[in-house]
C-alpha cells in the first residue's frame, strides 16, 4: 500500500517548479487542479486552492552527506543555515522554505537504516 501528501496551493506551478528543478523530483501524475509529485519512495501533491497548507515538514533523504550538500548549494538561497549534524537523531541536514513558505528539510542518515 502507498500513499499522498496532498497540500493546498496558491501557486501551484512555480511550487511543483520548485520541487521538480531544484530537488529533483519527477511529475508523477497531473489531474484537473492538482500535480502528484514523485521522489524515490515519497509521493506528495500540490492542488490549486486559494490558500495556503504550510503545516508540516516535506523531508527529503539522501544516500550521504555529498547528497545534502549538493542539495543545500541548490537551496542556499532559501535555506536557514548550512548542512550540520544533528546528533540527537543521528543525521545530517538543513531546513529551507518553498516559495509558499513549506518547511523543506534535506537530510542523510548518519547511521545504517533499512531499505524502504
Amino acid at each position: 500500500m502507498s500513499g499522498i501528501i496532498f497540500f493546498a496551493s496558491e501557486s501551484r506551478a512555480e511550487t511543483v517548479e520548485f520541487y521538480t528543478n531544484r530537488l529533483d523530483a519527477d511529475v508523477w501524475l497531473e489531474q484537473t487542479d492538482c500535480t502528484i509529485l514523485k521522489y524515490d519512495n515519497m509521493l506528495f501533491g500540490f492542488c490549486a486552492r486559494d490558500s495556503v497548507d504550510t503545516d508540516g515538514i516535506l523531508t527529503f533523504v539522501t544516500d550521504d552527506r555529498a547528497g545534502v550538500d549538493s542539495l543545500y548549494e541548490e537551496l542556499e538561497d532559501c535555506a536557514h543555515e548550512e548542512p550540520s549534524a544533528n546528533p540527537e537523531y543521528d543525521i545530517y541536514h538543513f531546513f529551507a522554505n518553498d516559495p509558499e513558505g513549506r518547511a523543506v528539510e534535506v537530510q542523510t542518515f548518519d547511521h545504517e537504516i533499512e531499505s524502504v
